[in-house]
């Protein structure tokens, strides 16, 4: 999937500093957790932390099940996995662990970054393992901005980091979307004709596989105009990509994190300028509560010292868990998994498309996801332009739950569009689900009139 590295060199860490919040700069380091690492020191007794005595842990072992990846040709492995975990593999999953991940889990997560974005360890990055992405995604936007301070957003945006946001004050400056992904133009305006006594944003937040809730991937060259754009008007991109695994086409475009080591369009500048967000929620297990962040080092450490003030560390049973199921199946294993999970989707996505042609043809609009669990879609109802009370009271009162767009869009102005999950319902249920919806529209057009 990676592509060669072109001659680049990182950031120095100075740099980073002027992006740093207050908060982030005042944090003191865990006066424990920072001295956890001499413990493995040869010859040291430690009586230094307050961890409880492993004995007294009345679990013994755990054995599980899974799949094994499916074949090279796509068809399902005939038999699944045993796993188990004991001895001092258990014990350390039942103990307090690093702050940034275990070990084991944490390598083998730099071996995925490398294999699929291209980028090596040692390069001025780091990674650090968190309680789901969203855990990380909150601890870095508090050690990158100050309250008030102006963010750009790509627009409709995901639902979960408006909250965000806006409980530190943030100025949330929209920049359009649409079915290829941010617009560049839209972004290139607004940082053009931003006031000259006004300090420019310094954070980009985007989501560029499926984006939330459009189902949009970002082209190719809208991502190499972005990354120019954050050169030119110095700001960082937080790449936030739940869905970068559930691509349904054959043509991948490579990551902002790939691309500012790997693309000639970035040859010569410095690297880093990208904090990417990964999850294993979509593909692996949304409650095992996992997710990954790469990206500048010091940017990495003020999320780590974030993370051993508030939650000490990511839980340590579910990584070894994780890690005994990734090691089992290696690199290639999971990508086959992925691409598993992908077609799954894909199904369900046509499934979805097919009963809105069928129900939904004429009374609504939209563009094919290609990517994701979501479409997108605007109610063709004249004269309304607020889906809100049409899908909360009338769509609901009918049998069928969706979410009005409104709650997507940072200045909660109406829009006429709706998004609706595709993962779960099986093909009746959908076929059942549009039929109502359908109903509903007929009922407000005919209102309408």
């Amino acid at each position: 999937m990676s592509s060669p590295a072109v001659d680049s060199k990182s950031l120095p860490e100075s740099f980073y500093t002027p992006f740093l919040s207050d908060i982030a700069k005042a944090r003191l380091p865990s006066p424990i957790r920072s001295l956890f690492p001499l413990e493995a020191t040869p010859g040291v007794l430690s009586l230094l932390a307050g961890k409880p005595n492993p004995t007294t842990f009345p679990f013994t072992s755990f054995s599980f099940t899974a799949q094994s990846p499916p074949t090279e040709d796509g068809h399902a492995a005939s038999e699944d996995i045993n796993l188990s975990l004991s001895g001092p593999e258990l014990a350390a999953g039942l103990q307090y662990g690093p702050t940034g991940g275990m070990a084991p889990l944490v390598d083998w997560l730099y071996d995925l970054q490398r294999t699929v974005h291209g980028r090596e360890r040692g390069e001025g990055w780091a990674l650090s393992v968190g309680s789901g992405s969203q855990d990380l995604l909150s601890k870095a936007i508090v050690a990158l901005l100050n309250p008030g301070d102006a963010v750009l957003v790509q627009s409709p945006v995901y639902a979960g980091v408006i909250p965000l946001f806006h409980s530190l004050k943030c100025e949330q400056i929209e920049v359009e979307a649409d079915a290829d992904g941010i617009s560049t133009d839209s972004l290139r305006a607004i940082l053009e004709s931003w006031p000259a006594d006004k300090a420019k944003p310094r954070v980009l937040y985007t989501i560029p596989y499926g984006g939330n809730p459009t189902g949009a991937t970002a082209t190719l060259a809208r991502r190499r105009e972005v990354l120019k754009l954050a050169r030119e008007h110095n700001f960082l991109i937080m790449e936030d990509d739940p869905y970068f695994y559930l691509f349904y086409g054959t043509d991948r475009v490579p990551s902002y994190f790939a691309l500012e080591c790997a693309d000639a369009s970035c040859a010569g500048h410095p690297v880093g300028r990208v904090l990417r967000f990964d999850s294993i929620s979509k593909i692996l297990s949304a409650g095992m509560r996992i997710g990954f962040a790469s990206g500048p080092a010091p940017l990495l450490r003020a999320i780590d010292l974030h993370t051993a003030c508030a939650n000490l560390q990511p839980a340590s049973l579910t990584q070894v868990i994780a890690h005994a199921l990734l090691a089992a199946w290696g690199i290639n294993g999971f990508l086959a998994h992925t691409r598993g999970v992908s077609d799954f989707y894909r199904t369900k996505r046509d499934v979805f498309e097919d009963a809105m042609q069928r129900h939904l043809n004429g009374l609504a609009e939209w563009v094919q996801p290609q990517s994701g669990l979501f479409f997108w879609f605007k109610l063709l109802i004249p004269g309304a332009d607020d889906s809100a009370s049409i899908v909360r009271t009338q769509a609901f009162e009918r049998g069928v739950l969706a979410l009005p767009g409104t709650v997507f869009l940072p200045n909660g102005r109406a829009t006429a569009y709706v998004r609706a999950a595709f993962s779960l319902l099986s093909p009746e249920e959908v076929d059942e689900a549009l039929k109502r919806l359908r109903n509903t529209i007929l009922d407000a057009r005919a209102a309408a009139v």
